[in-house]
């Protein structure tokens, strides 16, 4: 998903009047939204491209290798450009989009470490030793759906939940961002994980330069002993 706001308006392909007609249509849901974007041409965002995409593969897969992540679940796996960096051993990918989960099927056809669902065909107690969310919480916008969210993915994680997110409460001028102070919901909701660190971004967000900074930065959660 998006790794800045600004870049929302800036870093679409040129594909004609279709995105653009995206862009200025009223935002109905978070569903809606990523499946009309990935439907109309739209891809994950800056995030998911060049340093920032290089800074999360880098820490993500120096994390898998240096604790022997053997499976990894990845709630909101978007178009997979940021995944065609990752090493992982094993790999789940679950998006709300069903138009991103049948680019992903496609893309990684021919690697069979790689299998991609639609959220909710997920099936019932998929659990990997690693559960991440890349830049997406910040996009559930809805309250309802941001509960379910994190229940999921921390319900799917043995080991370790990893999430890379702004955690703030600000107010954002577009519709299809919320921030919020996640770690809260966290601390409240799943007391048997604990904030094993935090890294901040190498590329903190910069108005000036949206597309390759970012307001997320690494949150790692390990499962009590």
């Amino acid at each position: 998903m998006l790794g800045s706001v600004k870049s929302f308006l800036k870093n679409f392909p040129v594909l004609g009047q279709g995105l653009l007609q995206l862009r200025r249509a009223q935002f109905r849901s978070s569903v809606d939204y990523w499946d009309q974007r990935y439907r109309q041409g739209g891809d994950s965002g800056a995030g998911s491209y060049n340093r920032l995409a290089e800074f999360k593969a880098n820490f993500l897969n120096t994390f898998v290798e240096q604790h022997n992540v053997s499976s990894v679940i990845e709630h909101g796996s978007g178009d997979g450009a940021q995944l065609k960096l990752a090493r992982y051993p094993n790999y789940t990918g679950v998006d709300i989009s069903p138009k991103a989960v049948e680019i992903c099927r496609t893309l990684f056809a021919g690697d069979p470490t790689k299998r991609f669902f639609e959220a909710n065909l997920l099936p019932a107690g998929t659990v990997a030793d690693l559960a991440l969310s890349l830049d997406v919480i910040y996009h559930v916008v809805e309250d309802q759906a941001f509960d379910a969210y994190m229940q999921k993915l921390f319900a799917s994680a043995s080991r370790f939940v990893i999430v890379y997110s702004s955690d703030m409460e600000r107010d954002w001028p577009y519709k299809h961002i919320h921030h919020r102070k996640f770690t809260d919901w966290v601390s409240r909701n799943q007391t048997q994980w604990s904030l094993l660190s935090k890294t901040p971004n190498v590329y903190p967000y910069d108005p000036a330069n949206p597309d390759e900074t970012s307001f997320a930065d690494f949150y790692v959660f390990a499962a009590s002993s």
